[in-house]
Protein backbone atom coordinates (compact mmCIF):
# COMPACT_ATOMS: atom_id res chain seq x y z
CA UNK A 1 0.00 0.00 0.00
CA UNK A 2 1.41 3.53 -0.66
CA UNK A 3 1.27 6.63 1.79
CA UNK A 4 -2.12 8.02 0.60
CA UNK A 5 -3.87 4.58 0.86
CA UNK A 6 -2.85 4.07 4.38
CA UNK A 7 -4.10 7.83 5.09
CA UNK A 8 -7.27 6.99 3.47
CA UNK A 9 -7.66 4.13 5.59
CA UNK A 10 -6.94 5.68 8.60
CA UNK A 11 -8.94 7.98 7.80
CA UNK A 12 -11.80 5.91 7.73
CA UNK A 13 -10.85 3.96 11.30
CA UNK A 14 -10.41 7.89 12.65
CA UNK A 15 -14.56 8.57 11.68
CA UNK A 16 -15.67 5.12 13.10
CA UNK A 17 -14.34 5.73 16.51
CA UNK A 18 -15.52 9.39 16.50
CA UNK A 19 -18.82 8.98 15.28
CA UNK A 20 -19.41 5.04 16.96
CA UNK A 21 -19.52 3.81 14.06
CA UNK A 22 -19.59 0.07 13.13
CA UNK A 23 -18.27 -0.89 9.58
CA UNK A 24 -18.62 -3.99 7.53
CA UNK A 25 -15.00 -4.03 6.30
CA UNK A 26 -12.88 -1.83 5.00
CA UNK A 27 -12.53 -1.14 0.98
CA UNK A 28 -11.22 -3.11 -1.50
CA UNK A 29 -7.75 -1.29 -1.98
CA UNK A 30 -7.70 -0.07 1.27
CA UNK A 31 -7.86 -3.64 3.09
CA UNK A 32 -3.92 -4.27 4.91
CA UNK A 33 -1.99 -7.27 3.12
CA UNK A 34 0.62 -7.71 5.15
CA UNK A 35 1.68 -7.18 9.19
CA UNK A 36 3.44 -4.47 7.81
CA UNK A 37 0.93 -2.48 6.25
CA UNK A 38 -1.69 -2.77 9.05
CA UNK A 39 1.02 -1.69 11.61
CA UNK A 40 1.09 1.46 8.92
CA UNK A 41 -2.45 2.06 9.30
CA UNK A 42 -2.26 1.70 12.94
CA UNK A 43 0.18 4.32 13.00
CA UNK A 44 -1.10 6.68 10.56
CA UNK A 45 -4.67 6.18 12.61
CA UNK A 46 -2.79 7.52 16.16
CA UNK A 47 -1.18 10.26 14.14
CA UNK A 48 -4.75 11.32 12.74
CA UNK A 49 -6.39 11.16 16.20
CA UNK A 50 -3.78 12.58 17.83
CA UNK A 51 -4.21 11.00 21.22
CA UNK A 52 -1.25 9.96 23.86
CA UNK A 53 -0.21 6.24 23.57
CA UNK A 54 -0.96 5.13 27.18
CA UNK A 55 -0.13 1.45 25.85
CA UNK A 56 -0.04 -1.57 23.48
CA UNK A 57 -1.41 -5.02 23.27
CA UNK A 58 1.35 -7.66 21.62
CA UNK A 59 1.72 -11.27 20.75
CA UNK A 60 3.75 -13.08 19.62
CA UNK A 61 2.32 -16.36 17.97
CA UNK A 62 4.73 -19.15 17.57
CA UNK A 63 5.68 -19.80 13.77
CA UNK A 64 4.79 -16.12 12.84
CA UNK A 65 5.29 -13.01 12.53
CA UNK A 66 4.49 -10.85 16.03
CA UNK A 67 2.54 -7.88 16.13
CA UNK A 68 1.12 -5.23 17.89
CA UNK A 69 -1.69 -2.85 18.57
CA UNK A 70 -1.99 0.44 19.90
CA UNK A 71 -3.25 1.74 23.53
CA UNK A 72 -4.55 5.47 24.10
CA UNK A 73 -3.98 6.74 27.55
CA UNK A 74 -7.61 7.80 28.38
CA UNK A 75 -8.65 4.21 27.61
CA UNK A 76 -6.65 2.84 30.51
CA UNK A 77 -8.20 2.88 33.73
CA UNK A 78 -7.06 1.69 37.10
CA UNK A 79 -9.18 -1.22 38.74
CA UNK A 80 -12.38 -0.54 39.83
CA UNK A 81 -12.95 0.72 36.46
CA UNK A 82 -16.43 1.24 34.61
CA UNK A 83 -17.04 2.17 30.72
CA UNK A 84 -20.11 3.44 29.26
CA UNK A 85 -21.12 0.53 27.24
CA UNK A 86 -22.42 2.71 24.49
CA UNK A 87 -18.66 3.81 24.31
CA UNK A 88 -17.45 -0.33 23.98
CA UNK A 89 -20.58 -1.69 22.51
CA UNK A 90 -19.07 -5.24 22.03
CA UNK A 91 -18.19 -5.60 26.07
CA UNK A 92 -15.64 -7.89 25.31
CA UNK A 93 -12.94 -9.17 27.89
CA UNK A 94 -9.59 -10.68 27.99
CA UNK A 95 -8.03 -11.83 31.75
CA UNK A 96 -4.00 -10.81 30.94
CA UNK A 97 -0.88 -10.13 32.39
CA UNK A 98 0.43 -7.21 31.74
CA UNK A 99 3.34 -4.66 32.65
CA UNK A 100 4.27 -1.19 32.91
CA UNK A 101 7.52 0.07 32.54
CA UNK A 102 9.15 2.13 34.66
CA UNK A 103 11.85 3.25 32.44
CA UNK A 104 11.87 4.08 28.95
CA UNK A 105 13.31 1.86 26.04
CA UNK A 106 14.76 4.08 23.31
CA UNK A 107 16.14 2.84 19.71
CA UNK A 108 19.03 1.64 19.32
CA UNK A 109 21.43 -0.28 17.10
CA UNK A 110 20.75 -3.77 19.51
CA UNK A 111 18.01 -5.45 20.33
CA UNK A 112 16.96 -5.22 24.17
CA UNK A 113 17.42 -8.38 26.06
CA UNK A 114 14.69 -10.33 28.25
CA UNK A 115 16.90 -9.51 31.19
CA UNK A 116 17.07 -5.59 30.20
CA UNK A 117 13.18 -5.31 30.10
CA UNK A 118 12.56 -7.83 33.00
CA UNK A 119 14.52 -5.16 35.07
CA UNK A 120 12.51 -2.16 33.66
CA UNK A 121 8.74 -3.20 34.64
CA UNK A 122 6.57 -4.10 37.10
CA UNK A 123 4.07 -6.49 36.32
CA UNK A 124 -0.21 -6.20 37.40
CA UNK A 125 -3.14 -8.16 36.70
CA UNK A 126 -5.01 -7.24 34.04
CA UNK A 127 -8.53 -7.05 32.18
CA UNK A 128 -8.51 -6.08 28.25
CA UNK A 129 -11.62 -3.96 26.90
CA UNK A 130 -12.02 -5.47 23.00
CA UNK A 131 -14.56 -3.51 21.19
CA UNK A 132 -13.55 -2.69 17.56
CA UNK A 133 -14.34 -0.70 14.71
CA UNK A 134 -15.88 -3.44 12.92
CA UNK A 135 -19.35 -5.30 13.78
CA UNK A 136 -19.29 -7.95 14.97
CA UNK A 137 -20.50 -10.22 12.59
CA UNK A 138 -18.70 -8.28 9.90
CA UNK A 139 -16.51 -10.92 7.47
CA UNK A 140 -13.01 -8.93 8.06
CA UNK A 141 -9.77 -10.27 7.99
CA UNK A 142 -7.53 -10.64 10.89
CA UNK A 143 -5.51 -8.19 9.22
CA UNK A 144 -7.78 -5.51 9.32
CA UNK A 145 -8.56 -5.85 13.15
CA UNK A 146 -5.22 -5.54 13.23
CA UNK A 147 -4.98 -2.43 11.37
CA UNK A 148 -8.12 -1.03 14.27
CA UNK A 149 -5.28 -2.48 16.93
CA UNK A 150 -6.44 -5.60 17.13
CA UNK A 151 -9.89 -3.96 18.15
CA UNK A 152 -8.67 -2.69 21.43
CA UNK A 153 -10.80 -0.50 23.68
CA UNK A 154 -9.07 -0.39 27.08
CA UNK A 155 -7.14 -1.53 29.33
CA UNK A 156 -7.95 -2.07 33.24
CA UNK A 157 -5.11 -3.06 35.83
CA UNK A 158 -4.50 -3.36 39.11
CA UNK A 159 -1.66 -1.85 40.95
CA UNK A 160 1.16 -3.08 39.35
CA UNK A 161 4.30 -4.59 41.71
CA UNK A 162 8.14 -4.80 41.21
CA UNK A 163 8.01 -8.17 42.97
CA UNK A 164 6.91 -10.92 40.38
CA UNK A 165 10.15 -12.23 39.27
CA UNK A 166 9.42 -15.36 41.81
CA UNK A 167 6.24 -15.89 39.76
CA UNK A 168 5.77 -18.39 36.95
CA UNK A 169 3.70 -15.81 35.40
CA UNK A 170 2.66 -17.83 32.32
CA UNK A 171 1.15 -20.84 34.73
CA UNK A 172 -0.84 -18.57 37.19
CA UNK A 173 -4.21 -19.47 38.41
CA UNK A 174 -6.76 -16.89 36.60
CA UNK A 175 -10.24 -16.95 38.04
CA UNK A 176 -12.80 -14.75 35.64
CA UNK A 177 -16.61 -14.14 37.08
CA UNK A 178 -19.36 -12.19 35.44
CA UNK A 179 -21.76 -11.02 37.87
CA UNK A 180 -20.56 -13.26 40.58
CA UNK A 181 -20.22 -16.43 38.64
CA UNK A 182 -17.19 -18.19 37.62
CA UNK A 183 -17.13 -18.73 33.93
CA UNK A 184 -13.58 -19.56 33.60
CA UNK A 185 -11.21 -21.21 36.71
CA UNK A 186 -7.80 -22.57 35.58
CA UNK A 187 -4.05 -23.07 35.84
CA UNK A 188 -1.89 -20.71 33.02
CA UNK A 189 -3.66 -20.47 29.53
CA UNK A 190 -1.62 -18.32 28.13
CA UNK A 191 -0.49 -18.60 24.09
CA UNK A 192 3.07 -18.97 24.78
CA UNK A 193 3.44 -19.62 28.59
CA UNK A 194 5.97 -16.17 28.74
CA UNK A 195 3.78 -13.06 29.10
CA UNK A 196 7.41 -11.36 29.58
CA UNK A 197 8.79 -12.75 26.45
CA UNK A 198 6.15 -11.10 24.56
CA UNK A 199 6.82 -8.16 26.48
CA UNK A 200 10.16 -8.10 25.07
CA UNK A 201 8.93 -8.66 21.79
CA UNK A 202 7.18 -5.07 21.95
CA UNK A 203 10.02 -3.64 23.08
CA UNK A 204 11.79 -4.20 20.16
CA UNK A 205 9.11 -3.62 17.58
CA UNK A 206 8.40 -0.18 19.05
CA UNK A 207 12.04 0.96 19.14
CA UNK A 208 11.34 1.96 14.93
CA UNK A 209 8.55 4.57 16.55
CA UNK A 210 10.83 6.05 18.76
CA UNK A 211 10.67 3.61 21.64
CA UNK A 212 8.68 2.77 24.76
CA UNK A 213 8.49 5.15 27.60
CA UNK A 214 8.57 5.08 31.26
CA UNK A 215 4.66 4.84 32.91
CA UNK A 216 3.18 2.74 28.91
CA UNK A 217 1.98 -0.55 29.49
CA UNK A 218 1.89 -3.51 27.22
CA UNK A 219 -0.64 -6.08 27.89
CA UNK A 220 0.61 -9.95 26.70
CA UNK A 221 -2.18 -11.70 25.96
CA UNK A 222 -5.20 -13.45 27.27
CA UNK A 223 -5.23 -16.33 29.36
CA UNK A 224 -9.12 -17.62 28.88
CA UNK A 225 -9.52 -16.59 25.29
CA UNK A 226 -12.09 -13.49 24.51
CA UNK A 227 -15.53 -13.25 26.33
CA UNK A 228 -18.03 -11.05 24.86
CA UNK A 229 -21.03 -10.08 28.22
CA UNK A 230 -23.22 -7.46 28.11
CA UNK A 231 -24.21 -3.75 29.08
CA UNK A 232 -24.62 -4.04 32.81
CA UNK A 233 -22.12 -6.69 33.60
CA UNK A 234 -19.90 -6.90 36.11
CA UNK A 235 -16.55 -8.73 35.25
CA UNK A 236 -13.55 -10.02 37.77
CA UNK A 237 -10.28 -11.13 37.12
CA UNK A 238 -8.17 -12.56 39.76
CA UNK A 239 -4.23 -14.12 39.11
CA UNK A 240 -3.37 -15.98 42.16
CA UNK A 241 -0.31 -14.36 43.67
CA UNK A 242 -0.05 -11.06 41.37
CA UNK A 243 -3.24 -9.09 41.94
CA UNK A 244 -7.23 -8.99 40.70
CA UNK A 245 -8.97 -6.26 38.72
CA UNK A 246 -12.81 -5.48 38.44
CA UNK A 247 -14.66 -3.78 35.63
CA UNK A 248 -18.48 -3.09 34.99
CA UNK A 249 -19.96 -2.00 31.39
CA UNK A 250 -22.40 0.85 32.45
CA UNK A 251 -25.66 1.33 30.74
Amino acid sequence: MDKMSIDRAAAILVAARRNREHLTGLPEGLKPTSIAEAHAIQDATSQQLGKLIGGFKAMNPPDAEPNRGIIYAGTIQATPADYAAADVPHCGIEAEVAFRFTQAFPPRATPYTREEVAAGVEACAAIEIVSGRFALDAPVTNLEKLADSIINAGLVYDTPTAKWQHLDLGKLHVTVTVNGQAIADQDGGHATGDPLGVAVVLVNMWTANGGVRAGQFVTCGSFTGLKYIRPGDVCGVTFAGLGSCRVEFTV
